[in-house]
């Protein structure tokens, strides 16, 4: 091929001088042509084989394919064994279809949240590399492009978390052997744990207000929440049959991790519950107004808790009343009233202590009490023992 050749990226294959040596121009980083060379020959079962070589501007000639084909021939005629091509790593998007479809089978929400993370935060950058072109640069520039665009610590961490848990699945389904680029990204620090929680007194002005307004749904909603700590999604899903009024006892799917605790009913609540039994057994305790359940705590919520002020002034996003705050309240005056970090564990349904550890500030100091109850018994001693000096 003439050295003044005009190359585009929809050039086919081009004999050279040399039999079975051939060259194609190709886009090998975007915007920039180069040539590509490719060898042909006849491997030891008389099949045609087509080999890529490699790219000019990675060093390779006409020249170079010419002698790497010879030594293939070479090799064939002598039952020698010649290198083979490695798979192709799959594409992140073809990946994610596979994980698409097992999170939705088996995570919480029918896996809404990832689809969302990765239509919005991930598709546009990752979906068209494949897995071993992913490197751990590449995902720190994308942290830092996520955090240029506002998104919060939390959010950018959710997504550094499910390209791991992509990359995890795709070795786990042998679609991918090489390593994991997520060990080497540094996760945000988040603070972002919820530390206020109602009075007693405002959580009486609040379901007097819900009830004031008529909304009788996420009055009933709140009470559940503020007297049994239940997540609005556990709420949601509960079911007529998931009721037990004979022992007072609620079972709670866990939305959030896959697993199934009880609740106990108050007398408030076993009353709202009776008032609101489903005439069958899988029927919804909470539907919305066709039927259906609901998926998302109406925004009239939000503006009762703006009518009754309590988030005026307030500019920390975690100081702020929602209602998630109802769950995070229930344990604050299980604490205060002096239960254990395991009691409290198992009633919001912790996997382990360490989201449960966030109270203890709350528990009354009984370890102080069990200091002072030592020395005040050692010293309120009637008798103490003179150890008598040993004979000589």
């Amino acid at each position: 091929m003439a050295k003044n050749k005009k190359y585009s990226s929809n050039t086919k294959r081009h004999a050279t001088k040399y039999p079975g040596v051939y060259e194609r121009a190709a886009e090998r980083i975007r915007g920039v042509i180069d040539v590509c060379y490719d060898i042909s020959y006849k491997s030891e079962n008389k099949a045609k084989v087509w080999e890529k070589i490699g790219w000019k501007s990675q060093g390779y000639s006409v020249e170079l394919a010419r002698q790497i084909r010879n030594e293939r021939i070479i090799t064939l005629q002598h039952g020698g064994e010649i290198p083979r091509q490695k798979k192709k790593a799959p594409l992140f998007c073809d990946v994610w279809e596979k994980y698409k479809t097992w999170a939705e089978q088996n995570k919480s929400r029918g896996g809404r949240d990832d689809i969302s993370l990765y239509s919005n935060c991930l598709e546009e950058t990752l979906a068209d590399k494949r897995l071993n072109e992913i490197s751990a640069f590449d995902l720190e520039r994308l942290k830092a492009e996520l955090q240029k665009k506002k998104y919060s610590p939390a959010s950018v961490k959710h997504c550094l978390v499910l390209i791991r848990q992509i990359f995890n699945k795709a070795m786990a389904w042998n679609l991918y052997q090489g390593g994991n680029p997520i060990r080497g990204v540094k996760m945000p620090v988040l603070h972002n744990q919820r530390t206020r929680f109602l009075s007693h007194e405002e959580a009486k002005r609040l379901l007097q207000k819900l009830a004031a307004m008529h909304s009788l749904d996420l009055h009933d909603m709140a009470l559940l929440s503020l007297y049994t700590g239940m997540r609005a999604g556990e709420i949601f899903n509960l079911k007529c049959n998931d009721l037990d009024f004979k022992n007072d006892l609620i079972k709670v799917i866990d939305s959030k991790n896959k697993t199934t605790r009880h609740a106990y009913m108050t007398k408030a609540v076993k009353e709202m519950l009776l008032s609101r039994k489903p005439q069958t057994p899988e029927g919804l305790v909470f539907p919305d107004r066709n039927g259906k359940k609901i998926v998302a705590i109406s925004q009239s919520f939000r503006k009762i808790i703006h009518k009754l002020d309590f988030n005026e002034g307030i500019t920390d996003r975690r100081q702020e009343i929602t209602f998630h705050s109802l769950r995070h309240t229930f344990a604050s005056w299980l604490a205060l009233q002096g239960e254990s970090l395991i009691t409290l564990k198992e009633m919001l349904g912790h996997k382990s202590t360490v989201m449960t550890e966030r109270y203890a500030h709350l528990i009354p100091d009984h370890k102080r009490k069990a200091a002072s109850l030592l020395e005040a018994t050692f010293n309120g001693r009637d008798k103490i023992v003179k150890i008598k000096p040993a004979a000589r």
